[in-house]
């Protein structure tokens, strides 16, 4: 998958292809190398200037979507369009040194053959430089953009995933030198995807699985499990217990290359924010674009979708809240969207409301099974 995507991309010259490299940690410290020298240049030449930070724009304007031409699996990327960090602008200054000290950081984790999380990185610049890190989405920012100025991958800057990822079901899992892990006999407390993306990496994975199904939610995947639904549906379970994080999605993108034939169904809330987290899945997102397509799987729409709302009582119904709203607004705008999704999001908001997969239990706990089955003998996903 990885070559075939690696192909596609050179079909995308003209749109002049932006992407982030897996380096080692001798390359990443030659690129922050490389970044002081130039900005020490220019500060100590004869008109001496404190040069910007050139970031590659992270904002939708700025990004698009591939339609595979050797694979089915679409992903978001971005262009050679450039935005700054200054020093010299009132409303950058913090941003401008909070790229600097997470550079420092990074080259020093990397110097030392350690790996971090972001949080524990937070909690790090948080007693280092408290004047400029208080909050965690700043961090989350400034990583975002050392990849954008220096066009490597976060795990190659030394930043580990935090993962909460679940798989259960007909695959067998084995770590280099250690036993395999049968999935299926995890209960419903599945396998505990490892943030360490080299170990993911180097996962031996076998299965006799037919569908891997990706589920929104920790408790309908539990639920799944304990009714062993991978047993009369011979599937793969795996849940990042809501918004996908990156190992979740990684292992995900392993198993679509290691396992080419088998579908991947998404089980998710008939709502905007169940869109925007199968959207994650199939796509990647646009703050991450410059490693979208190491993630990106061709994940299809199972369910919630809207011509299930007639097994679902009127009463069970939920109303949007702003927040669903604004997502639904953001996703209208982006490019991603396909026409048929785009019609279940403008149902959603006409309707003024969602479902929960919680609300099948109206026909009872064991339901849930049964209407995966029937979706899935008729191959009704999206």
């Amino acid at each position: 998958m990885d070559d075939l995507s690696k192909s596609d991309m050179k079909f995308f010259s003209d749109q002049q292809l932006c992407f982030a490299d897996i380096l080692l940690p001798h390359e990443v410290q030659a690129r922050i190398q490389v970044v002081v020298l130039n900005f020490l240049k220019i500060l100590s030449s004869p008109d001496p200037a404190i040069s910007d930070l050139p970031l590659i724009n992270r904002k939708s304007s700025n990004s698009r979507v591939s339609e595979g031409i050797l694979t089915d699996v679409s992903w978001i990327f971005l262009s050679h369009s450039f935005c700054s960090r200054s020093l010299m602008k009132a409303n950058a200054t913090k941003s401008f040194i909070r790229v600097w000290k997470v550079m420092e950081m990074c080259f020093e984790i990397l110097i030392q053959d350690k790996r971090v999380t972001q949080r524990e990185l937070f909690y790090k610049l948080l007693c280092d430089s408290p004047h400029y890190f208080s909050s965690q989405l700043q961090v989350n920012r400034t990583i975002q953009d050392v990849v954008a100025l220096l066009r490597c991958s976060r795990y190659s800057l030394g930043i580990m995933a935090s993962s909460k990822g679940l798989v259960a079901g007909r695959i067998l899992l084995q770590e280099p030198n250690q036993e395999a892990v049968d999935c299926s006999a995890c209960g419903s407390s599945g396998y505990a995807i490892s943030g360490d993306l080299n170990l993911l990496e180097s996962l031996s994975m076998k299965t006799d699985a037919r569908y891997i199904v990706v589920v929104e939610k920790h408790a309908i995947f539990q639920r799944l499990a304990e009714d062993n639904v991978f047993n009369q549906i011979p599937s793969i379970l795996l849940t990042a217990k809501g918004y996908p994080d990156i190992a979740t999605r990684f292992l995900l993108h392993r198993m679509s290359r290691a396992f080419p034939d088998l579908p991947i169904l998404a089980l998710v809330d008939w709502n905007p924010a169940g869109l925007a987290i199968l959207s994650t899945y199939k796509f990647g997102s646009i703050g991450m674009g410059l490693e979208a397509y190491r993630y990106a799987c061709n994940v299809k729409w199972l369910g919630l979708r809207g011509d299930d709302l007639q097994l679902i009582p009127q009463q069970s119904l939920a109303p949007l809240k702003p927040r669903d709203l604004q997502i639904a607004r953001s996703l209208i705008s982006s490019t991603i969207l396909r026409d048929n999704y785009r019609q279940e999001l403008a149902v959603m908001m006409q309707s003024g409301q969602g479902a929960e997969i919680e609300a099948l239990y109206f026909n009872g706990y064991d339901y849930l099974v049964k209407y995966l089955a029937k979706k899935i003998v008729q191959a009704n996903y999206i």
